[in-house]
């Protein structure tokens, strides 16, 4: 798929949710058997014109979602590429059940996407802010996790999933617009970390729509005590990345995680079972995220910030953690 910067600026003014509808538009030329399967959002995931274009590859099978999961999955095992979307928590806890049979046991293979998952939804309360999923499906087994950084690393995640034979979960956070992450087009892989910054001491190990503040952060950290700080995209949570885990141990002395999620069961607790093979772990691991508990209901920005996890929050923990 040939993606260009114009692509990219229109990616990050509309966000994730609809930049995957979008995208798919494209995807399909590629991937002649593609399926879409939703519960009611052909609206909310940006695919009102890819239903009405292709109307024989798209399903809605209305507020049901653990029929969502049934009808996909024979579709799937007909021969169709098959993806299925609504909102992050209705998309997994919901269906926890029929994942866990047909995509985890049977392995037959799906990608789901979770959309508007993490705090974005906050105003309608934690029934549809999603801050669990990651812990309930990283435990079943055969199926891959992304959390994309951004709208174009949301295109690399769709494209990769597809391209590859196992069931994946992509969980779309941020909301609209979404700030780049990325300028241009780069080598995306399923598993593999990538490193947006170097610096000494402290490694960020971020995923979702928190890389873009910690990089803020980070580079305000920078510019006001000459502090350089890495970080760390790591996109894919399941595979985690473990050589990359395992070198960052070697170097630094602090770890940071971030994620917009519950600190137990998410992207800080696989960095921790990973540190916990090495015999003589010299980094101290730090969790930042939800801290198991749910807020009150209210605005993005709000929560981001009542939860320390905007930049401002992460520049001053950053900070801390370097005794400035």
């Amino acid at each position: 798929m040939k993606i260009e910067d114009k692509h990219i600026d229109l990616w990050s003014k509309i966000g994730s949710r609809a930049t995957f509808g979008m995208s798919l538009l494209e995807i399909q030329k590629e991937f002649q058997k593609l399926q879409i399967v939703t519960s009611d959002v052909s609206t909310s995931a940006g695919l009102d014109r890819f239903r009405k274009t292709y109307p024989e590859k798209f399903t809605d099978v209305g507020i049901s979602e653990q029929n969502l999961i049934g009808v996909a999955t024979g579709l799937s095992e007909v021969g169709f590429d098959v993806i299925t979307t609504t909102f992050s928590p209705f998309q997994v806890l919901r269906c926890c059940e029929q994942i866990k049979n047909n995509l985890g046991y049977m392995k037959s293979k799906v990608t789901m996407v979770g959309l508007a998952s993490g705090l974005v939804l906050g105003t309608l309360g934690f029934t549809h802010a999603s801050i669990e999923e990651i812990g309930a499906i990283r435990s079943i087994p055969n199926i891959n996790i992304i959390s994309p950084a951004d709208s174009l690393e949301t295109v690399k995640s769709v494209y990769a999933s597809l391209k590859q034979n196992k069931s994946t979960y992509i969980r779309l956070t941020g909301g609209q617009p979404n700030p780049k992450v990325y300028n241009q087009d780069y080598n995306f892989e399923i598993g593999k970390a990538i490193k947006l910054r170097n610096g000494e001491e402290i490694a960020v190990i971020v995923c979702g729509a928190r890389v873009k503040d910690s990089l803020d952060a980070r580079d305000k950290l920078f510019e006001n005590y000459k502090k350089n700080i890495s970080i760390y995209n790591f996109h894919t949570i399941k595979p985690i990345d473990e050589k990359m885990i395992l070198k960052i141990s070697k170097k630094y002395k602090y770890i940071v995680t971030i994620e917009e999620h519950n600190i137990i069961g998410g992207l800080g607790s696989a960095v921790a079972e990973v540190l916990s093979s090495v015999k003589e772990n010299k980094s101290k691991l730090i969790k930042l995220g939800v801290k198991d508990t749910y807020p009150p209901g209210g605005e993005y920005s709000y929560l981001i910030k009542l939860l320390n996890l905007d930049s401002g929050s992460l520049y001053k923990q950053f900070k801390k953690i370097l005794n400035i």
